[in-house]
């Protein structure tokens, strides 16, 4: 019997429903995701500028764990949205310029998933 947690897989099981929620969840993550990215460019310049680093201890860990939950959920929506690599790189460049987030959660491709809603 497989585990719930024994692969990724498990996150997208080929149901159009899951796929939707998976996908509206990106690109909720996607957002605050860049929101997080351009709160800690505001902190590193406070930082800089005035000596407090405290903002920049807290926004830094809550970024990088935004920002690696972002590329897991880029590549395992990759398959079930039949990206091409030139499609995966764009979405995940998006991800590391600042506010690039934005343009990913409004990709076309992720706003009209379309399939039979479940019963």
């Amino acid at each position: 019997m497989r585990g719930a947690l024994s692969s990724p897989a498990h996150v997208l099981d080929g149901r159009p429903g899951h796929t939707r929620a998976v996908t509206r969840a990106f690109r909720q993550l996607a957002v605050v995701e860049a929101v997080s990215w351009l709160l800690l460019i505001v902190a590193t310049i406070v930082k800089y500028a005035q000596g407090s680093q405290t903002a920049v201890h807290i926004l830094g860990p809550v970024h990088g764990a935004l920002f690696v939950g972002y590329v897991v959920l880029a590549l395992l929506l990759r398959p079930r949205l039949r990206w091409g690599t030139r499609t995966t790189l764009v979405v995940l460049v998006e991800s590391v310029l600042p506010g690039g987030g934005f343009l990913a959660a409004r990709r076309r491709d992720l706003r009209d998933l379309r399939g039979p809603r479940p019963a």
